[in-house]
């Protein structure tokens, strides 16, 4: 019988646990350890983490995979297959060599494009066309080794990143169901990676979130829906920053200055960008309740020609 350890941390893993262990068995969960969260720092598990508990799979938390003790963990329960999708640790190689078939890892884009990360962030945040899901070995490079299997899919306008995660989740779910029996009769193929096509996606900084108006429209709306539902981009109304969940493009020209509120819309108000106006839908101002951009305007209709945030 295949002894399968698998390492994930958020939301996207969950669904991928979930079809292995239906398909396959797991004997094991490694997952990172509860944190505070929210304003009363109440410690509170990983998705992965919770739904180990709810399958009734073995889990084990460290804070490293660095330690003796992971790695006797994992070198015990001797296994024929490790795999990680989104885990946030890079592992060392002795824990790497130990697994007879390889580690595998279910990387959410089409490497070596967007190694890193936050590869689902910056996709969206460049404006990429398509993304998808790549099945890997891991090497002790991050995200450079031999590809398996890849599968794409189209970035629309109206997905964001959340949205994104989502069907990437379900697509790393079918691609490795799909594509295990060959590693498993240790049929797959495997294409090395060519390091030179490699881009970089390191993880979403604070700067990362502040959004400036003073570029095309296109890159302030892909910027927006690029950080939502989190960790959610801003700017600032004067000395108080509103966050920006929503936007949509207006194709409409403009010679206002950018970052200047020109005008309510019929879903929330209009902002200038370096060549169009930018249409922001949803709100939230510091100490407020995120809110409809319409509502937020109806209520604060002074705000029609101030300008928000600066050149950065």
């Amino acid at each position: 019988m295949t002894k399968i350890i698998f390492m994930g941390t958020p939301d996207f893993s969950v669904p991928i646990l979930k079809e292995l262990h239906k398909e396959y068995g797991v004997d094991l969960v490694i997952s990172q350890p509860a944190r505070p969260v929210g304003r009363k720092k109440v410690m509170t598990d990983p998705p992965v983490a919770l739904a180990a508990k709810l399958l009734g799979i073995e889990l084990y938390q460290p804070e490293t995979m660095k330690s003796e003790e992971a790695f006797s963990i994992v070198s015990d329960l001797q296994p024929d297959l490790i795999i990680t999708a989104a885990f946030g640790q890079l592992l060392p190689e002795n824990i790497l060599n130990i697994p007879v078939l390889g580690a595998l890892n279910v990387h959410a884009s089409l490497l070596p494009k967007h190694r890193g990360g936050a590869p689902i962030h910056r996709a969206v945040i460049n404006g990429d066309d398509e993304t998808g899901v790549t099945l890997m070995y891991m090497a002790k490079k991050l995200d450079a080794g031999d590809i398996i299997a890849s599968r794409s899919i189209k970035i629309e306008d109206s997905d964001n990143t959340g949205t994104m995660f989502d069907k990437l989740s379900r697509v790393g779910a079918s691609l490795l169901m799909d594509t295990l029996p060959a590693i498993l009769d240790e049929t797959n193929e495997r294409t090395p990676q060519n390091d030179l096509d490699a881009t970089f996606s390191p993880n979403i900084l604070k700067s990362d979130e502040v959004i400036s108006f003073n570029k095309p429209a296109r890159e302030v709306f892909n910027h927006i829906r690029g950080l939502a539902p989190w960790p959610v981009g801003h700017t600032m109304l004067g000395d108080q920053r509103l966050k920006l969940f929503s936007a949509e493009l207006t194709n409409q020209r403009t010679d206002k200055e950018p970052g200047t509120i020109t005008d309510k819309s019929d879903s929330g108000f209009l902002v200038a960008a370096a060549d169009e106006l930018v249409n922001i839908t949803e709100v939230q101002l510091a100490g407020k309740k995120k809110n409809k951009a319409l509502d937020f305007i109806n209520n604060n209709s002074d705000l029609i020609g101030r300008k928000l945030g600066e050149d950065i």
